[in-house]
């Protein structure tokens, strides 16, 4: 008998602003009083503003780690590690990336209101214990999603509670840029994939004599292509073609050929 999977995509709000320093570096060295405080000196940094020739006094940033940098991401993930052993005591599975948390289990389709049910545990332990480290959980970009066969119509429409607020289960959910949908079929992200291609396409064609059409087409349009495009491995041979008609039309933008030339001369001439 197939399993039914729920999967469990957390969302922080400005979680990387909210990492308290004395709680991260008792991760990072152990019991806080037991420091000298020369290590929070190295994670402080400071601020002031600047007004009309003026200048604030300097101030210590207790918070955040920063953005945009190696450090922050792998600091925060050091501030969060407690998250994975909570979540496996109530016997799910969780990945952890940056601030992007998700939790998933799977069960028999006779046991989906038990797995529904420590769900609903484990995500109150979750909420307590990022409350308790200054991180706050954002229910209304928190989705949950049931991954199942083709058959859903015994799946349970109940919400799911999130701290203080109720989360509806969704039909497709966006996850690192990817979105997934119940049935696993793919083709939420084939849509998405082809709506921003050929979105991208229409402009680079309005602006193909002014700029190098080759060199746009391969990072604004092939890279778009190329990521993850492990999830498209054994789809079935329709949806495959759909993808297909992207460098099909990217190809005739470079090289300048109309709709109705054979695509399969271009393709073997530029390999």
């Amino acid at each position: 008998m197939a399993t039914w999977q729920h999967w469990a995509l957390l969302d922080l709000s400005a979680a990387f602003d909210t990492v308290d320093h004395c709680i991260l570096l008792r991760r990072l060295c152990g019991i806080w009083h037991q420091r000298s405080g020369a290590e929070l000196d190295q994670l402080d940094r400071q601020q002031c503003v600047w007004h009309d020739g003026m200048q604030s006094t300097h101030e210590f940033i207790k918070f955040e780690v920063p953005q945009g940098s190696v450090l922050g991401p792998l600091l925060f993930a050091l501030y969060t590690a407690d998250l994975a052993p909570l979540i496996a005591e109530h016997r799910l599975h969780s990945h952890l990336y940056a601030d992007d948390t998700q939790v998933y289990g799977w069960y028999q389709p006779t046991d989906v209101s038990l797995l529904q049910d420590n769900m609903s545990r484990c995500f109150d332990d979750v909420w307590r214990w990022m409350c308790s480290n200054r991180l706050q959980l954002n229910a209304l970009k928190t989705e949950f999603i049931w991954c199942t066969p083709a058959r859903r119509h015994h799946i349970s429409d109940r919400d799911v509670q999130v701290g203080h607020d109720s989360v509806h289960p969704v039909q497709s959910a966006r996850d690192l840029g990817v979105y997934i949908d119940g049935g696993m079929t793919m083709r939420a992200h084939i849509n998405y994939v082809l709506s921003s291609c050929y979105g991208t396409l229409r402009q680079l064609r309005s602006i193909k004599r002014s700029l190098p059409s080759y060199t746009l087409v391969t990072g604004l349009v092939h890279s778009r292509l190329d990521y993850c495009n492990v999830v498209f491995a054994g789809l079935p041979a329709c949806d495959v073609q759909h993808l297909q008609s992207i460098p099909n039309t990217a190809l005739r933008l470079v090289a300048g050929s109309s709709r109705r030339d054979h695509v399969t001369s271009l393709l073997r001439d530029r390999h």
